[in-house]
């Protein structure tokens, strides 16, 4: 009963750690979407944005990073049979890249903090390609997680798949990305 619990604050954790580097990243694309604005208009959102950041950094993502990480270490105590299942190294590679992009992240919150309402030195487009990091390895953790096993027997068809599924968000961000240009052409 006490894993099947830990395990429940786990999901429920990682659920809201996602959520606040999915909403983080989208902060960083509004915040370099000001460039196009007006001084007074850019200097209160990019205002607003520096503060929305630090605060979801700082409220939701780390303590939601922390007892993920907290619950996950004690699952992994309480059953440490994981530890011996090859699907297990795989979700932990994968959560070895959200580290990484963790770090990116927090470093970006330090740079719009420092930036003094300046611009962004990364590409809007590079941004909005960053913000689905995220979504990547989220699939790819879940995905193991749910077939175990499998995701080594399948594993031609899942690369297959995620590639798949890698170009059309890819695609799907730079449509966007030209109907919005067309958009404020108008």
């Amino acid at each position: 009963m006490l894993y099947l619990i830990i395990k429940a604050f786990h999901i429920i954790f990682m659920v809201s750690y996602f959520a606040g580097i999915f909403y983080l990243v989208r902060i960083f694309v509004y915040y370099k979407d000001t460039d196009a604005f007006g001084k007074t208009k850019q200097e209160i959102l990019r205002e607003q944005y520096v503060m929305m950041a630090r605060r979801l950094w700082n409220i939701i993502i780390i303590p939601a990073g922390i007892i993920m990480l907290i619950s996950g270490i004690t699952l992994i105590f309480l059953n440490f049979g994981l530890m011996k299942t090859p699907w297990f190294h795989l979700k932990l590679t994968f959560l070895i890249g959200l580290a990484a992009y963790h770090y990116w992240c927090w470093k970006k919150v330090q740079e719009m903090a420092k930036l003094n309402g300046n611009t962004l030195s990364i590409p809007n487009i590079r941004l909005r390609q960053f913000n689905e990091i995220a979504t990547f390895i989220l699939f790819l953790v879940v995905g193991t997680v749910i077939l175990k096993s499998q995701v080594l027997q399948y594993w031609w068809q899942l690369i297959l798949g995620f590639v798949v599924l890698v170009v059309g968000i890819s695609l799907t961000v730079k449509l966007v990305n030209k109907n919005k240009k067309h958009d404020s052409n108008i």
